[in-house]
């Protein structure tokens, strides 16, 4: 039987090789955070298919401004924001708005494009909206979220979080993954649909990067859903789905567009 100091000597060992492993979590996390950011603000303006992703995500929050209403009081939350473009594209499009993300470093990041564009409607926070801190009850008029169900560890309640948040009307504009991206099938696919010159960008731009982002990235998932799925999820959280439709590389993503019933809680 251990002693009553070998036993406060074992709890202090294990207390520091917890430290430490969270030490090199944080640092490995932080890392892949700050290279993923690096590489996003590339591809951003760079990737067809990713700029016209993003144009379609922007018509449909355009759309969803009640008339007579001005952008400005229209406040949106993009859930996962990542390192803050999309969010920065919504405000510099006259919204006001918020850009949460789980991971620090990228929202470290996105607060220095904020500061560099001195938009004073947009801010960042480290939060993870699918932890359930209870925050934000019906407070936005719209929510936006691009891939970041499928790397989600509790993608449904992700979605309940999104519904409460949202004001009875509200709208989101959701996209998700619907398969895998497989790397060379699909710079195949592009070659003989668009020709070698799209296929290397696509091979570049996003489908490297995202094979690494990956590989690094904590290993949750992937929760891939087709449509009978996506919508059905989105149903049973209270959400009324208005439109689908395919979007993004060789079409392996769905964009959904929904509201909150205007009497509902």
């Amino acid at each position: 039987m251990l002693s009553q100091a070998e036993t406060k000597k074992q709890t202090s060992s294990a207390g520091i090789v917890r430290s430490v492993l969270g030490g090199l979590q944080w640092g490995l996390d932080r890392t892949v955070s700050i290279g993923y950011g690096v590489i996003y603000d590339y591809i951003f303006d760079r990737f067809g298919p990713y700029r016209a992703l993003q144009n379609e995500v922007l018509a449909k929050v355009e759309a969803s401004v009640p008339g007579g209403t001005q952008r400005g009081d229209a406040r949106v939350l993009e859930i996962g924001c990542g390192p803050g473009n999309f969010s920065c594209v919504l405000a510099e499009a006259g919204f006001s708005v918020l850009g949460i993300d789980p991971y620090g470093g990228l929202i470290d990041l996105a607060r220095e494009k904020r500061r560099a564009r001195r938009l004073s409607h947009l801010a960042f926070q480290n939060a993870d909206l699918g932890g359930g801190n209870g925050l934000w009850e019906a407070m936005f008029d719209q929510v936006v979220s691009i891939h970041t169900l499928y790397a989600h560890p509790a993608p449904r309640r992700l979605l309940e979080e999104a519904y409460r948040v949202l004001k009875p009307g509200g709208h989101a504009v959701i996209v998700n993954h619907t398969r895998r991206m497989a790397m060379w099938p699909t710079f195949a696919e592009v070659k003989a649909r668009e020709g070698r010159a799209a296929a290397f960008r696509a091979l570049c731009l996003w489908l490297v990067p995202n094979a690494l982002f990956e590989a690094g990235r904590k290993p949750v998932g992937p929760h891939y859903w087709d449509e009978a799925t996506f919508t059905r999820e989105l149903r049973s959280v209270g959400f009324t789905v208005l439109e689908t439709r395919r979007t993004f590389l060789n079409a392996t993503s769905l964009l959904v567009w929904a509201r909150k019933a205007s009497g509902a809680r």
